[in-house]
């Protein structure tokens, strides 16, 4: 496996520690160890105790649902930070959302389709999404990542706080998501 991808799912196993495999108050996502929740463990055929998920089918989760599933993969090749953004987003948000919010932003700053073309935002980076990405940190550069970066951060921020004004026992983990996913 590429250091990278290995770095980005350790970084992520490392902010959700243990958890000891019990279920949170008011967290939705029931038992949870090593931020997967039994639901998630089972989707994916683990169907021992969640107190008992080893380490290794976590990290096994992460890289096919997370990361190689949604072609986080990919973009982490061409961009670590943006990558690891959209891993840590996609296990927070869903990787589906995650991918439609740099859909969003690479068609919302390709300045009306001049500096590259418009792409569907269908939660999917294939071809056209890379392309785009590539396209878009040539143009931009440095300045470019850590702006992608904030607005990525800006629609997780706005997805968590709606989720928590739907319903307020989230209220209760609001703070924490917004801290440890927001604001790194």
């Amino acid at each position: 496996m590429d250091k990278r991808i290995a770095d980005i799912i350790e970084g992520i196993i490392g902010r959700e520690g243990d958890g000891g495999g019990i279920a949170q108050r008011d967290d939705r996502g029931g038992a949870t160890r090593w931020g997967i929740t039994e639901m998630t463990a089972r989707d994916a055929g683990y169907h021992g105790d969640m107190k008992g998920l080893p380490r290794s089918v976590a990290f096994g989760i992460y890289e096919r649902r997370y990361v190689n599933g949604p072609g986080f993969d990919r973009v982490a090749y061409l961009n670590v930070p943006i990558g690891a953004e959209l891993v840590d987003a996609g296990v927070m948000s869903g990787p589906k959302r995650a991918a439609e919010w740099l859909q969003r932003c690479l068609r919302a700053f390709n300045n009306q389709g001049t500096l590259w073309p418009d792409i569907a935002v269908d939660g999917v980076v294939g071809p056209s999404t890379y392309v785009a990405l590539q396209s878009f940190l040539k143009h931009r550069g440095a300045d470019g990542e850590r702006t992608m970066l904030a607005a990525l951060n800006a629609l997780q921020g706005d997805f968590l706080i709606s989720l928590a004004e739907e319903d307020a026992s989230q209220e209760t983990n609001l703070y924490g998501w917004i801290s440890k996913r927001v604001a790194q």
